[in-house]
């Protein structure tokens, strides 16, 4: 640990120690259950969870020692309490491949990273990487960059990819190339018309199971849904 005391590290290693023996008591084999479903080996309420990380608020170091227990839980409060900007490119790359869940990864991705002046250099690096689930939070960051940054992004090209090589994507690269297509139809009125071409001859998440109330991720519903409700506000 950088630039700390001897006194500080011990500080530190006896809150890790207290804040591990907290978040086994918030321990819900319910909620591990459930969780366990989505690939998330944790059983702690997510609700507890922000409200433990409310009260240690910003704790750079604790959120780095925390996230070194591999503890999903642990990792989980530690991207909640940490300072998104403090973390150098190359950090942040293998903490994304030691992400083992997709809780994590996806909160890493959109907690941590998205916030990180590195985040451009790694949306470029993740998204050309073999391992689809890396090459996901790549297209993940892309499709931030759809909605809030288009400039400087080749959306004909981004849709080029998505119509060659989505369809027989692994799932977590599947569903982020499906969010950047939504989002580019979405976001972009000269390109709707093929993103909804695109999502419909490939019908990727056509028949995911949607709750009542909620929004398909089926790319052409989505779109045409997202894109009534901007009219009609």
């Amino acid at each position: 640990m950088t630039g700390t005391t001897l006194t500080e590290t011990m500080v530190v290693e006896v809150m890790v120690v207290e804040v591990m023996a907290e978040l086994a008591e918030l321990e819900d084999p319910k909620a591990r259950a459930v969780n366990e479903k989505h690939g998330d080996d944790h059983g702690v309420n997510l609700g507890k969870l922000r409200a433990l990380a409310k009260r240690l608020q910003t704790q750079q170091e604790l959120a780095c020692r925390l996230w070194e227990t591999d503890d999903t839980a642990a990792r989980l409060l530690a991207i909640l309490i940490c300072r998104p900007k403090a973390f150098e490119r190359d950090a942040l790359d293998v903490m994304l491949r030691e992400a083992r869940t997709p809780k994590v990864h996806d909160w890493l991705v959109n907690y941590v990273v998205k916030k990180n002046p590195h985040s451009e250099e790694l949306r470029l690096a993740w998204s050309a990487d073999s391992d689809p689930v890396v090459a996901s939070a790549g297209w993940a960051l892309t499709a931030e960059r759809v909605t809030k940054k288009p400039e400087g992004l080749d959306l004909a090209g981004l849709l080029d990819v998505i119509e060659a090589e989505m369809k027989d994507a692994p799932d977590r690269l599947q569903w982020a190339m499906n969010h950047c297509l939504a989002q580019i139809g979405i976001e972009h009125a000269e390109h709707r018309a093929r993103a909804i071409d695109i999502g419909e001859r490939l019908e990727v998440l056509k028949d995911y199971p949607t709750p009542p109330g909620c929004t398909s991720p089926f790319a052409p519903v989505w779109i045409t849904e997202m894109v009534r409700r901007q009219h009609d506000k």
